[in-house]
């Protein structure tokens, strides 16, 4: 199964797939988790760096481009394997948050974005088998993302102005609706929001 749990910068995606992995761990099959653009290859890993770097100062379509060619190596090397042995690839991120940020955000055209997707990607990954979106007020979510110990004042998106911030949120909002993904308010407790997920997956 090929689970996603997508949602703005500072929603906790990254802690609640690693409690969700740790669940499915009990289980017995293989589990791997992704935290899009990176995982655990030097490829992606390399790619996230160039791509998180704000001063590369690359143009919105070059940040597709490099998004798409690291989940390209994610997918094939890492999620491929793994469920065609019948396991679990738990992501924080997927494709839709390059729909929010370099579409909604940057203004590059949604039809284009999805078409590269389509192109590059097979149907499994676009159309994960379970999604979720975390959402948080914004107040809380800078608070957040304030609070945090890594470089993310040199982070090409968590960088932006409020009102590029603003667009990606209501961006995730649309996302939801045209592809019928459930969303979580994310400001309870963290094994609230884990209990939650769990029921939204049927886990």
């Amino acid at each position: 199964m090929y689970i996603v749990i997508e949602g703005q910068d500072a929603t906790g995606k990254s802690t609640q797939v690693e409690l969700l992995a740790e669940h499915l761990r009990k289980t017995g099959k293989p589990v791997i988790t992704m935290h899009e653009p990176d995982g655990e290859l030097e490829s992606a890993h390399k790619l996230r760096q160039i791509i998180k770097d704000k001063n590369n100062n690359f143009e919105p379509m070059t940040h597709v481009l490099l998004f798409t060619a690291a989940r390209e190596e994610l997918w094939r090397k890492l999620a491929e394997p793994v469920l065609r042995e019948g396991g679990y690839v738990v992501s924080a991120r997927n494709w839709w948050s390059t729909l929010a940020y370099q579409g909604y955000g940057d203004g590059i055209s949604k039809s284009k974005i999805i078409r590269i997707t389509k192109e590059a990607m097979p149907e499994r990954y676009v159309k994960p088998d379970k999604s979720a979106i975390l959402t948080l007020p914004d107040d809380i979510r800078l608070k957040r993302q304030t609070g945090r110990d890594d470089n993310s004042k040199n982070d090409t998106f968590e960088s932006k102005p409020l009102d590029y911030q603003h667009k990606v949120d209501s961006a995730y909002l649309h996302i939801a609706k045209d592809f019928n993904i459930p969303t979580l308010d994310a400001s309870g407790q963290i094994d609230d929001i884990q209990t939650k997920l769990l029921e939204i997956f049927g886990l």
